[in-house]
């Protein structure tokens, strides 16, 4: 589990730059030819970590249902997101990321239900979980590059 932590926390410091170089109305913009924006991409990046791993084993979430709402697969922007909401994902880009660290650590994860993903791949446990999450990540990551260039 060590490499996939280390790539994870690799994909949020790229996530945090995004974060850190580009204002309230770049993050929030949705360029032509694209449904989302820069800032949709990181929440749903955070939200879809906590259902993978937490909600499919049965546990408590780090997140917020309205957060979840607001950036779950099929979501899109609806309002611009606030200086203090960007505050709020980018803080759980590496609290999230840190409590599962310490949460496989301790073991916590007994139960799994089952999920295949829009992929086709099935996860069938919280590792596969989180490993897969690196995949979910690079790929959101590589759409953001993307609208990157357009706002």
């Amino acid at each position: 589990m060590q490499a996939t932590f280390e790539i994870n926390h690799s994909s949020r410091n790229v996530l945090l730059k995004f974060l850190e170089n580009h204002t309230l109305e770049e993050l929030n913009r949705i360029p032509e030819g694209f449904a989302n924006n820069l800032i949709w991409n990181i929440g749903h990046i955070v939200v879809v970590q906590q259902m993978l791993v937490y909600k499919l084993s049965g546990l408590n979430m780090m997140v917020s249902d309205e957060m979840v709402e607001k950036y779950k697969r099929g979501s899109k922007p609806e309002d611009k997101v606030s200086h203090e909401e960007v505050d709020e994902i980018k803080e759980l880009l590496f609290s999230t990321l840190e409590q599962a660290k310490e949460d496989f650590a301790n073991d916590i994860f007994d139960e799994y239900m089952e999920f295949t993903t829009m992929s086709g791949f099935t996860i069938k446990n919280a590792k596969a979980a989180m490993e897969f999450n690196n995949y979910h990540e690079a790929t959101h990551t590589g759409i953001m590059m993307q609208i990157k260039k357009f706002v």
